[in-house]
């Protein structure tokens, strides 16, 4: 196993108490931590700390969204974690969802592919050290100049679910990085993005041999996910638009209870790593005997291991 990623923060412990366990990543056989952005931290603050806490790790955010800073902020946050972390450091960018950029930022949610595409082309650019004024599809930019571009410019990947985007990734970009998906849908996402890019992965890892504490928490997390627009299409396209269609029609008619109880058992069974430990590791190397290059564990709390407990119990070296 070449990656083992960890996905930071850590639910239920604040960025100063992360210090001590992301130290100990690297003796544990993890190779990188990757942060998100929906409704806590920042993506940015705690791949910081984690560059000064544990300099052998390779750091990214799955994702920052390409709505919600203006490109040459972009550009200036990446060039500052590339110099923090000086080629370790992989910018992952996409679209989000229109729920965060629309319904909490009030920004319109327009032309997804393009706003990803052209920021990519921007940032490709700026990182370079190029000064750029260039009018692209979905906006402009007059003549910006990092102060200072990294030494190694930091390389791009897209969040990428459906073929558009993974094969946008495959062109233009390092690598894709996905989420909320089976070991067999990894060949469906491998057959439009190649064989050779990166492709790296969220999965979500319940530690505990109780499987209805597993699925209960599961359920919860794929009907807060799957019924926002971008993941209902991703399910479709992997085949699972049937199986979700009763959870998506109650959740419509505003019924939340209705569908939580009309998710199958094998649906959270295929996209919720859970079991022993053991069993949870053997699940993720699935994964990767699939395709998937970097699998990156989001620790959801149970079995009653603390988050400190948790990360140990699910390290490669174990």
């Amino acid at each position: 196993m070449s990656r083992w990623g960890l996905t930071i923060p850590l639910t239920g412990l604040s960025l100063a108490e992360h210090q001590e366990i992301v130290t100990s990543l690297p003796a544990l056989g993890y190779t990188d931590a990757w942060s998100a952005e929906t409704n806590g931290t920042d993506a940015f603050t705690p791949l910081a700390l984690a560059s000064q806490w544990a300099p052998e790790l390779r750091l990214g955010p799955a994702i920052v969204p390409v709505y919600t800073r203006g490109p040459a902020l972009l550009a200036q946050q990446a060039a500052t974690l590339a110099d923090l972390a000086p080629g370790r450091f992989v910018m992952g960018i996409g679209t989000s969802s229109d729920t965060i950029v629309e319904r909490w930022n009030g920004i319109p949610f327009e032309e997804p592919y393009k706003r990803v595409r052209d920021t990519l082309r921007f940032l490709r650019r700026a990182l370079s050290g190029e000064k750029v004024k260039e009018e692209y599809d979905t906006f402009t930019v007059k003549g910006f100049k990092l102060e200072k571009a990294p030494d190694t410019p930091p390389p791009i990947v897209l969040a990428a679910l459906r073929p558009g985007m993974l094969r946008l990734a495959a062109r233009e970009a390092d690598g894709a990085i996905t989420n909320w998906l089976a070991p067999k849908d990894v060949r469906t996402v491998r057959s439009e993005l190649g064989e050779e890019p990166e492709l790296i992965a969220r999965l979500f890892v319940c530690p505990t041999e109780n499987a209805d504490e597993a699925r209960a928490i599961g359920r919860w997390m794929i009907a807060a996910y799957m019924t926002v627009p971008v993941y209902k299409a991703f399910h479709e396209w992997l085949g699972r638009g049937e199986a979700l269609k009763a959870m998506n029609d109650a959740w419509a008619a505003g019924d939340r209870k209705r569908a939580l109880e009309v998710i199958p058992d094998e649906v959270v069974d295929d996209l919720v790593v859970h079991g022993s430990p053991e069993a949870c590791r053997a699940r993720v190397r699935e994964y990767v005997e699939n395709g998937l290059t970097t699998p990156v564990l989001a620790i959801v709390p149970g079995g009653g291991l603390s988050a400190a407990d948790a990360v140990r119990a699910l390290a490669p070296d174990a």
